[in-house]
């Protein structure tokens, strides 16, 4: 009975080691890599051009650095910062900040901005209407459905003399906060991916370039009204503030905001796409 009990007491030390061990293992993988010499491994979220295409530039640029990037491809906004928060990719790259703090504050994850990319002039855009002098009164204006770009859409209708906001309610503007709206505008909230179809049904579609681009459509031959340029809507890197840190992040943080990048930007996205580094 002794021995028995010897027996399992021992295999339990084992195997709680064993466990132990594993975990350290995984806790430890990057540094691992690190030290070994073999490629640091990095996946990273996003959604459409340029986006994908800036990527594809600093890939071969990382592996110089040691590091094998991933890229992943999704479809829609929503997935990019579930997949980070829940560690199924290193960061991701398609959103601006006050984007990610709603989805922070939503959630109750901790993703954080690494390294702002481009910025990305947001406008309002027409297939009906060439100036929006003659957009008449009870126009539907589509804006995406995210209380990020609801505010931003919201204050750029108000710059443009469309309506007039609750004072100091900014980015967090509701379309309860709308307290004129003389002309008997209509409002409408979609999915992000459903703005350029909605230009075939709307008066007035705001979105970025991103969106616009693939149409024919930039911010400045096209768009009827443009927000002024601001920096808290650049297009930003983003990760988790348990990796923010690692050489890798960092190293990815370097080459996306490297003279390769901002050549690229330069050459190809002048009309809708302004590095937001030096």
């Amino acid at each position: 009975m002794k021995k028995s009990m010897i027996l399992v007491l021992t295999l339990m030390v084992i195997l709680v080691a064993g466990c132990g061990a594993n975990t350290a293992s995984n806790t430890n993988t990057n540094s691992t890599a690190e030290n070994s010499g073999e490629p640091i491994k990095l996946k990273v979220a996003t959604l459409i051009p340029p986006m994908t295409d800036i990527l594809d530039i600093v890939k071969p640029l990382l592996k110089e650095d040691g590091i094998e990037l991933e890229v992943v491809v999704l479809s829609d906004n929503v997935q990019p910062n579930e997949a980070l928060a829940n560690k199924e990719v290193d960061a991701n790259f398609f959103q601006h900040v006050p984007y990610m703090e709603q989805f922070n504050a939503s959630k109750g994850s901790e993703l954080v901005s690494i390294q702002p990319v481009y910025n990305a002039i947001y406008g309002g855009y027409s297939k009906r209407f060439k100036d929006i002098a003659v957009l008449p009164d009870g126009a539907t204006l589509v804006m995406a459905n995210d209380p990020s770009n609801i505010g931003r859409s919201l204050e750029m209708f108000e710059a443009a003399g469309l309506i007039t906001l609750k004072e100091g309610v900014g980015i967090k503007a509701t379309q309860a906060d709308i307290t004129d709206n003389p002309r008997k505008f209509k409002f409408a909230e979609v999915d992000l991916l459903m703005l350029a179809r909605m230009l075939d049904d709307a008066d007035l579609v705001a979105m970025t370039p991103a969106y616009a681009s693939p149409l024919g459509l930039t911010p400045k031959k096209n768009a009827l009204i443009t927000e002024s340029e601001d920096a808290k809507f650049a297009i930003t890197l983003v990760a988790r503030s348990d990796n923010k840190d690692t050489i890798a992040i960092k190293k990815l943080a370097e080459r996306i905001s490297g003279p390769e990048v901002k050549k690229f930007l330069k050459d190809n996205y002048a009309d809708i796409a302004l590095p937001a580094f030096k």
